[in-house]
């Protein structure tokens, strides 16, 4: 009961501030309000050190739906990891997650985003390690050594911005924009962002992190740990617009964009494939808010974060009942199961797709619009509606594999959706990835973009959308001829299939060759010449020093007289042989 007790009062907790946030963000944005608060902690002599916060619309309303994801993951948790002898300890770590996003949320001073990036890599590693297995502890090491480099990144930016005289970096975009020399400043603050959104060639540890709990993939995977780089650069954003930086953003964003797809519809673990296609999401973020587009950034940011949650816990709920298995190709029919999470899970998955009047629509239809009638490169292009074809094409193999035909796995088995405290965990989501689109469609664009455009491309990606769902049913559909042709292909499959190798260049890159240069480091310096000729080679002069000098102090006559007969002796004979 105790256990239960703490699940509740954090979801109320958190759900009471997250719509009283919502409230307030929307009050913000309506009157155009913010509030920019600064508290001294220490001042001594003429030195202050001052706390800053930033309430504006946006962070207002990115808290609001931190927030409320965070209290349904944990009232999901409590079915969930009701098995769990230390849920006190898991909710305890999702909670102080959950608090380093808000410091990094409503921070506009690099010290104390610092703080909350930092809070954010270190309460995800605990969390990725939770199972503890050899396959968690790598995973979360390859997570926690892939955010360091966006975190040196972040304190050299930190160190260059001394020159300010001030951390407040809201006041010196501008500057910094003019400013050949402060660009330095911006590529450090984009490699953070990179590092934690996983952009290539940091996208490895997305994956790998899916070796977390369940809930905590729903919390991380939407609205927390990989949007915490996304939000730093909409915060950055004036450093992105029209620079060379921001082209080589928007070059990064749609490769990401392109190679999560195509690994998406190559894999079979069904956290992984939905991890894949956070991936996705992040780079089509990234891609449009370097095109300048900062605002229709965030509103995918916000859209996306509510039918990603609601995905990985519809998933989490078919690997619950499954027995924690995880290969879509040891499910099929789960809809004649489990019809409830079934419909959330394709309520979610056509939101994902972009299906109108869902909350994906409004956002990325939108971004796929504005990119039609911007003055973009033909790459680029083709990287924005062939991803986006790629989307509905592993979203339809997802369903068609998990859902529909004959179920593939144990004869016994106790499918069915009689997890209630799951299901209502899941149903506030639903109504949120639903509804969710329109409501901040209209907030955030209240005056209608007037966008014009031929036919053909108003067309385009409807067209795009129902070629992807046609390839991926057919594709699926031809199951046999398909793993055919892919075994006789099985490299370039590897390849596509394996993120590029990424995993591989992470693994060798950041952790093995390291690790063997340190080791040869160590033989040859601390543990080589410099032991031999250092510690180990005065250890041993005063070890022999200190018996002679010990022989002396025996003041025994009889030694004395010895050992001088001994060396008359020596003497005596060297002279006889000389």
């Amino acid at each position: 009961m105790k256990n239960i007790s703490i699940c509740l009062l954090s979801f109320l907790c958190l759900f009471f501030i997250s719509f009283i946030l919502f409230w307030c963000g929307v009050l913000f944005l309506l009157s155009d309000y913010v509030i920019f608060v600064e508290w001294e902690l220490v001042s001594l002599n003429s030195s202050s050190v001052v706390m800053t916060l930033l309430f504006d619309w946006m962070s207002l309303l990115f808290m609001s739906f931190v927030l409320l994801i965070s209290s349904l993951v944990i009232y999901y948790s409590k079915e969930y990891m009701g098995g769990d002898y230390n849920i006190e300890r898991f909710i305890m770590l999702v909670l102080m997650f959950v608090l380093s996003m808000m410091l990094l949320i409503i921070s506009p001073n690099m010290i104390s985003i610092l703080l909350g990036w930092d809070g954010l890599g270190l309460v995800s590693y605990l969390l990725v390690i939770y199972f503890q297995n050899i396959k968690s502890y790598s995973a979360g090491m390859l997570t926690a050594l892939s955010n360091r480099i966006g975190d040196v990144a972040l304190l050299l930016a930190i160190s260059w911005m001394l020159n300010y005289g001030s951390w407040n970096y809201i006041f010196f975009l501008e500057f910094m924009k003019n400013n050949v020399e402060m660009k330095v400043i911006g590529l450090l603050i984009v490699v953070a962002g990179m590092t934690k959104s996983a952009q290539i060639p940091f996208s490895s540890w997305l994956p790998a992190a899916m070796a977390a709990p369940t809930p905590v993939s729903a919390l991380v995977h939407s609205s927390t740990l990989v949007t915490a780089g996304v939000y730093l650069l909409i915060r950055f954003n004036i450093l992105l617009d029209g620079s060379l930086l921001g082209q080589f953003m928007l070059l990064v964003g749609g490769l990401t964009m392109f190679m999560a797809g195509l690994g998406a519809n190559l894999e079979y673990d069904l956290k992984k494939i939905i991890a894949l296609s956070t991936l996705s999401q992040l780079g089509l973020m990234m891609s449009i808010l370097s095109m300048g587009f900062y605002k229709l950034a965030f509103f995918h940011l916000l859209t996306h974060a509510l039918f990603k949650a609601l995905l990985f816990m519809c998933a989490g709920a078919v690997i619950h009942n499954m027995g924690d298995l995880q290969d879509i190709r040891a499910m099929g029919g789960i809809s004649l199961f489990m019809p409830l999470t079934s419909s959330c899970f394709n309520v979610a998955n056509l939101a994902l797709c972009g299906m109108p009047f869902l909350a994906g629509f409004y956002s990325k239809d939108l971004i796929l619009e504005i990119v039609s009638l911007s003055n973009i490169n033909m790459f680029m292009f083709f990287l924005y509606f062939f991803s986006t074809g790629l989307t509905v094409c592993y979203s339809l193999r997802l369903v068609y594999y998990s859902m529909t035909g004959m179920f593939n796995s144990m004869a016994l088995n106790v499918l069915n959706d009689e997890g209630w405290v799951m299901l209502k965990g899941m149903l506030g989501l639903l109504f949120m990835s639903v509804v969710g689109g329109s409501l901040l469609s209209w907030l955030i664009f209240p005056t209608p973009y007037m966008i014009c455009l031929p036919l053909y491309l108003k067309l385009l990606t409807s067209f795009v959308c129902l070629l992807g769902g046609i390839i991926g049913y057919l594709f699926s559909n031809m199951k046999i001829y398909y793993i055919n042709k892919s075994l006789l292909m099985y490299n370039y499959t590897f390849f596509l299939g394996s993120m590029w190798f990424m995993p591989f260049i992470s693994t060798y890159g950041m952790i093995f060759y390291p690790i063997g240069v340190g080791n040869m480091v160590i033989k040859s310096f601390d543990q080589g010449w410099s032991e031999f000729m250092g510690g180990q080679k005065l250890y041993d002069l005063l070890s022999n020093y200190s018996s002679t000098v010990q022989i002396m102090q025996n003041n025994s006559l009889k030694v004395y007289l010895l050992i001088f007969v001994m060396w008359i002796t020596y003497l005596l004979l060297l002279f006889i042989l000389i």
